[in-house]
């Protein structure tokens, strides 16, 4: 055998070895372990789903004015209706809110929720509740709110603010079945 066969095979076998310990070092140094999902979820915990919708026609939305401004709940739903959500009757908020928008999320619709604070350039205040049920999201527009962002804005938003995470003593939703309607 040539020295040149027998040090190509060195850093062959080299190499080897050094990424089967790299491999090793990452399997057990793995931060991730200990993250809560849904096989280790403590007893009464919320199950939160935080999976962005595809589709904007699976997000249902109240819109509510928190400003004093005539009919600017009923424009910020009908902006909202014409981007394929689904809207319920706008309403007035008995609460005044001074930034662009307070959204308002429970467990069942963390990641919907997200996907709508794209909508107002990741602005607006998020609140989470824990018992709240249901797949609505309120949404109280604010003093300091001028527009809903465009499709590229919000896809910019949502790229700057990654995948959503979990609430605080929440527990990954098991995902069974699809919710979202099929795509022709």
């Amino acid at each position: 055998m040539s020295f040149a066969r027998v040090r190509a095979l060195v850093v062959v076998g080299v190499l080897a070895v050094a990424a089967v310990v790299f491999v090793v070092v990452t399997l057990f140094r793995d931060t991730q372990r200990g993250s809560v999902n849904g096989s280790n979820c403590p007893a009464g915990a919320p199950l939160a789903d935080i999976r962005l919708p595809n589709d904007p026609a699976v997000v249902k939305i109240k819109v509510y004015n928190g400003t004093s401004k005539a009919d600017l709940a009923e424009q910020v739903t009908n902006e909202f209706a014409n981007r394929r959500f689904v809207v319920e009757k706008p309403g007035k908020s008995k609460t005044k809110v001074e930034g662009v928008a307070e959204i308002r999320y429970g467990p069942d619709t963390v990641g919907k929720a997200q996907l709508l604070r794209a909508y107002f350039l990741a602005q607006s205040t998020m609140v989470y509740n824990a018992k709240r049920k249901g797949d609505v999201i309120d949404i109280i527009i604010g003093d300091k709110f001028q527009a809903l962002a465009t499709t590229t804005e919000v896809n910019q938003s949502l790229g700057a603010e990654g995948e959503p995470t979990l609430p605080p003593g929440a527990c990954l939703k098991p995902v069974t079945e699809t919710t979202e309607p099929e795509t022709e």
